[in-house]
C-alpha cells in the first residue's frame, strides 16, 4: 500500500539559476532557486525535486555549494539529480540533507553507480529519472538532458532500473514539458502497470484537475509538475506558487 498521493514542485537549475524549459529547450530564467525554495517553505508542500538540467550535458558535477544552501532552507524532504556520476557524490548528497537521489543518464550507463547506491542508502532513496519522448510513433527514452535517445521503451528501462533496486520512477514526458496541456495518462499508464515501485509522473501540469487526471486515470503514485508552480495566468507570470491542502481536499485527490 502506498500513502497519499504526493504533489512535488519541480526546480530545474541550469548554472545556478532557476529556469523552465519547454519540451527540454527554451529555458526562461525565473530566478534565484534558494528563494524559490523558502517561498515553498511556506506552503507546506509535500517534497521537493531539484534537477541540474545541464550538469550530465556539460560533464559537470553536482553544485554542492549551491545544494547545500538550498538543503540549509529546505523544511520539506528533497530529491536531486543531475551530473551524478560517483558514489562519492551520492554520500555528499546524502550527508548535507537530501533524501532522495536521481539517476537518469548514469541509470543507463553505469548500472553499477545504481547498485551501489541502493546498497549504501537503500531502494527508498533511489529514484530512477526516465526521460520519454514520441520518436517515429513510439516512446523511446532519452539521456543526457533530452540530447542523446536511446533504443529502449519506458517501459523496458523502468523494468530494468526496478530489477537494479530503484524504489521509484520519476516519468518525465519530453513532449509534454512545459505545455500545461495534461500529462501523458497513457505513457503513465504503461509505466505504472509495468513494474511494482512507485511512479511519480511529470510533465503537463496545467493546474490541479491535471493532477487529480494523472492521479486517478493513471494510476500515478506522485503528481510532479514545474510551470504550474512558477507561473499564474495566462501571460505566465513568475509566480511561486502550490494548491493548498484544502484545495487538494476538494478536489478529491486527498482524503477528507
Amino acid at each position: 500500500m502506498f500513502n497519499r498521493p504526493r504533489i512535488i514542485p519541480v526546480l530545474l537549475i541550469d548554472d545556478r539559476d532557476l529556469i523552465k524549459t519547454i519540451n527540454f529547450k527554451k529555458p526562461t530564467y525565473l530566478g534565484d532557486p534558494v528563494n524559490a525554495l523558502k517561498i515553498f517553505n511556506r506552503k507546506g508542500i509535500d517534497e521537493m525535486a531539484v534537477l541540474d538540467i545541464s550538469a550530465s550535458k556539460k560533464g559537470l558535477e553536482p553544485d554542492f555549494e549551491l545544494l547545500t544552501d538550498m538543503a540549509s532552507e529546505a523544511f520539506m524532504p528533497l530529491s536531486y539529480g543531475g551530473g551524478i556520476k560517483t558514489l562519492d557524490q551520492v554520500r555528499k548528497l546524502l550527508a548535507i540533507g537530501y533524501e532522495k537521489v536521481v539517476l537518469n543518464t548514469s541509470l543507463v550507463e553505469d548500472e553499477q553507480l545504481v547498485k551501489d547506491a541502493v546498497a549504501l542508502a537503500g531502494s527508498q532513496s533511489v529514484v530512477a529519472s526516465i526521460d520519454a519522448k514520441i520518436v517515429n510513433g513510439q516512446y523511446k527514452c532519452v539521456i543526457c538532458d533530452g540530447t542523446k535517445v536511446i533504443d529502449m521503451s519506458p517501459v523496458e528501462l523502468a523494468k530494468h532500473a526496478e530489477e537494479l533496486g530503484a524504489g521509484e520512477i520519476f516519468l518525465n514526458s519530453i513532449d509534454r514539458d512545459g505545455m500545461m496541456q495534461g500529462y501523458d495518462i497513457d505513457l503513465v499508464n504503461q509505466v505504472v502497470n509495468a513494474v511494482d515501485i512507485p511512479v511519480t509522473a511529470c510533465g503537463g501540469a496545467g493546474g490541479i484537475s491535471d493532477l487529480k487526471d494523472v492521479i486517478e486515470n493513471g494510476h500515478a503514485h506522485a503528481a510532479a509538475g514545474g510551470s504550474m508552480f512558477v507561473y499564474y495566468g495566462r501571460l505566465k507570470a513568475v509566480l511561486i506558487t502550490a494548491p493548498t491542502e484544502e484545495e487538494l481536499t476538494d478536489a478529491g485527490i486527498y482524503s477528507e
